[in-house]
């Protein structure tokens, strides 16, 4: 029999939150990301929830190849671009967009032309610039983001220009930085046209939706969106829930108590003996720790389902386990259903408790825990 702790994944669910963008977003071609494993929910499961977005995204070369073996015939683009002259290649020969955002790789790009002769015979589909808005992470300048674009375009490659915004999940920060881009985005219009652009993300399509409070300027929303977290049924905001903003979860990580300890006023639990017994204590030992993704640090009190009711984590996270406080839910023992995060327990209420984002605990899922594909609804 295989170990209780397993994710069930919904690749429903995940077309759900992909058509509610689409409603608040009509115009805007949509770029589903799906890096991390599609943020720890596999690329099948992407490839058949995100059926009917635009194209696809990631960032490693070889997971791009998957998603075309995994009969994915739409645009897929590479979001860091390549990394040497073979994935340059590769790409070409699967059909993927690249982004360019260093002088490097535009190198790659003039010594693949010069290098080889067959290359214009097999173009790449489409090269994304990548301007640098205030991030400070990747990408040129927008002076020479534009420059590259018109050169490109004028060499007869098909292009497009990109850029990230630093804080749209910032929401009541300063709209100095959207005013900006506006502009920017408003320049690029003029001198390029027939280029698409491409520079919001889940914070912002949510924000320009008028999903979330402060509304961009619409025209922001460029001519494609690249949604990522939202589509996992997870909030980009500290502040605002996933089920504030129409988003459903797409996956429950569930398991099941193990055992039992009783403990008198004073014993302890686990490592450290962080967790002391005021009272007469139920413990239930649950299959699951920091080796499957469970954040270490989640402090006592951090919430856990258990059989219809939310419990409260009760010490120190282990490395295959962790201890729930069970005083107050005596109808749990051992082979109870828990779950750790999901349509009971919001990932980002746990990831809130614990000091992190719900990004990080689903793209840390470990791959030692089991993912199972449910259509039958996380519920079921």
């Amino acid at each position: 029999m295989p170990r209780p702790l397993q994710a069930l994944i919904d690749p429903a669910a995940m077309a759900r939150n992909l058509a509610r963008l689409r409603r608040v977003l009509p115009n805007a071609k949509v770029w589903a990301v799906a890096k991390a494993a599609a943020y720890g929910h596999g690329l099948d499961a992407a490839v058949e929830g995100f059926r009917d977005a635009d194209g696809l995204a990631v960032i490693e070369p070889p997971a791009a190849i998957q998603l075309r073996a995994l009969g994915w015939s739409k645009p897929i683009l590479l979001m860091e671009g390549v990394f040497d002259a073979e994935d340059l290649r590769e790409c070409a020969r699967h059909g993927v967009e690249v982004v360019v955002h260093a002088p490097w790789q535009e190198r790659f790009h003039a010594e693949r032309l010069h290098a080889d002769p067959k290359a214009a015979a097999l173009p790449l589909e489409r090269v994304w610039v990548k301007a640098n808005l205030g991030m400070n992470r990747l990408g040129f300048r927008p002076k020479r983001a534009i420059e590259l674009a018109t050169q490109l375009r004028d060499r007869g490659q098909r292009c497009g220009l990109m850029a990230h915004f630093a804080n749209a999940d910032r929401v009541g920060g300063d709209p100095k930085a959207e005013t900006r881009a506006l502009a920017w985005l408003m320049e690029a219009r003029e001198q390029l046209a027939g280029v698409e652009l491409s520079l919001a993300n889940s914070a912002a399509c949510l924000r320009l939706g008028a999903l979330a409070e402060a509304p961009m300027p619409a025209p922001l929303a460029g001519d494609w969106v690249r949604c990522g977290i939202a589509l996992y049924g997870a909030s980009p905001f500290g502040h605002l829930r996933a089920s504030a903003l129409g988003l459903v979860p797409a996956m429950a990580l569930n398991t099941r108590v193990l055992a039992v300890q009783d403990l008198e006023p004073g014993e302890t639990v686990g490592y450290g003996s962080r967790f002391v017994a005021k009272r007469r204590t139920r413990i239930g030992v649950v299959a699951g720790g920091y080796a499957d993704g469970y954040p270490r640090h989640a402090p006592d009190g951090t919430p856990v389902w258990v059989e219809g009711q939310r419990c409260r984590l009760a010490g120190r996270v282990s490395m295959d386990m962790l201890t729930v406080d069970l005083s107050d839910h005596p109808g749990a023992g051992p082979g109870s259903p828990v779950q750790l995060w999901g349509e009971h327990v919001a990932v980002d209420e746990v990831a809130l408790a614990s000091g992190t984002i719900g990004y990080q605990l689903l793209c840390g899922l470990a791959p030692r825990v089991r993912r199972v594909v449910c259509r039958a609804g996380l519920g079921a």
